[in-house]
């Protein structure tokens, strides 16, 4: 199997993260633990490359890297942030030319990829307008799309993942929707569309999880010959895995068989953010934390932006906590110990909402009572975002009486 796609440098220093990845880099180490014959074609930053080679090969991928002098590289305030180019746009280089059975096909920045193959996987990568497979003269006698909802909204006209799924069946053998928390969407060529769950985990590190999944999906639909649904599922199984451990997930279907999934019946809830917003810093927390709520497809109830600071206080705390009231979950910032977002943790747990609390920086004696009646308890910014979605979606809801939850 051919991977063609990015290798760029990503750096996130409230993750710890500074690593030469990129989507085809880590695509191509995830396709490679199901099975040997897997190569990567891509560009690099000329000082990379031995890098690059090292963390591949280390991995069983093959390297076909041509070195470009630009140095094309991502950084993140916190994993759910939108990252910023480094250096700008690189300079435009030709097109990788790959012909091979089973091609992978990321979008970059650098360049497209020029591709003919019996079976080929497209994962546009998309921040605009996303290009077609064929627009370039790319040919594959069989074809898989892999998307997010944006980009599957913008290549087929559509509005809802179905109808855009639908439609470009009319050029692929099937189409993988990922739509985060509510899972991935599956439609095949003359079978039912299945949604596809997401699975859970005890820390998210969202940064390649997408790449990680079609890594592993094109292994088993292209090289196994797996059904479409089957080989989605198992990539979001390996996504949970790659996003709790940091690391490339197993080759294995019994490796992946006992994570715990999530229910597609439900779509997201109402999230209340908790927190203090009276400095330069607490305001952009709470907008990072709304943005990371939507953007995995919940309501954020913020304060701030609902009830804001004017008026009297009664008037504040009675609409604040009505705005509690008619949550499903509660993300709370704990750093600073805030008296109102305090006050608003014990209504919430009074009322048997749960609460994640973001607790970057706060000594864990502090946090003994609210540990002991049911908030999870969580360090960064990601984990606690997701981990709150998932909570209104999961049902768990429920009265706090004489500190147990019932």
């Amino acid at each position: 199997m051919i991977v063609a796609g990015g290798a760029y440098r990503e750096i996130c220093d409230s993750a710890r993260w500074d690593r030469v990845y990129g989507s085809g880099g880590r695509a191509a180490c995830a396709a490679a633990r199901w099975g040997d014959g897997v190569r990567l074609v891509c560009h690099a930053h000329e000082g990379w490359i031995e890098d690059a080679r090292a963390t591949f090969s280390s991995m069983g991928v093959d390297c076909e890297i041509a070195p470009i002098p630009d140095e094309i590289a991502f950084v993140y305030a916190h994993p759910m942030a939108t990252p910023v180019l480094l250096n700008g746009m690189p300079a435009a280089r030709p097109e990788l030319v790959v012909d091979g059975d089973a091609v992978v096909r990321f979008g970059m920045l650098e360049c497209e990829a020029l591709v003919r193959a019996r079976r080929a996987v497209h994962d546009p990568q998309g921040a605009g307008a996303t290009v077609p497979f064929g627009a370039n003269g790319s040919s594959a006698d069989s074809l898989a799309f892999v998307l997010n909802e944006a980009e599957a909204r913008s290549l087929s006209g559509k509005d809802s993942a179905e109808e855009a799924a639908a439609e470009l069946l009319a050029v692929a053998e099937a189409v993988v929707v990922k739509g985060g928390t509510a899972g991935a969407l599956v439609a095949r060529r003359g079978g039912a569309s299945v949604r596809v769950p997401p699975y859970r985990s005890e820390r998210v590190m969202k940064i390649g999880s997408g790449d990680v999944f079609t890594g592993v999906f094109s292994h088993l639909w292209m090289r196994e010959g797996a059904d479409p649904v089957e080989a989605a599922d198992l990539a979001s199984r390996a996504v949970s895995v790659y996003v709790e451990t940091r690391g490339i997930p197993p080759g294995s279907r019994s490796d992946l068989a006992h994570r715990a999934a999530l229910p597609t019946d439900r779509r997201p809830g109402r999230v209340y953010i908790a927190a203090p917003f009276f400095t330069t810093a607490q305001l952009w927390l709470v907008e990072q934390l709304v943005q990371s709520v939507a953007a995995l497809g919940a309501t954020p109830f913020s304060p701030f932006h609902e009830v804001g600071m004017g008026g009297m206080s009664t008037g504040i705390a009675t609409e604040d906590l009505a705005g509690l009231e008619s949550c499903d979950a509660v993300l709370a910032v704990m750093d600073g110990r805030d008296p109102g977002t305090l006050f608003e943790v014990g209504h919430a747990r009074a009322n048997g909402i749960p609460v994640v609390m973001l607790a970057e920086n706060v000594m864990e004696g502090d946090l003994t009572m609210f540990a002991g009646t049911g908030c999870e308890v969580v360090g960064d910014v990601a984990t606690a975002a997701y981990r709150a979605v998932w909570a209104t979606i999961s049902g768990s809801r429920h009265r706090c009486v004489d500190g147990v939850a019932r």
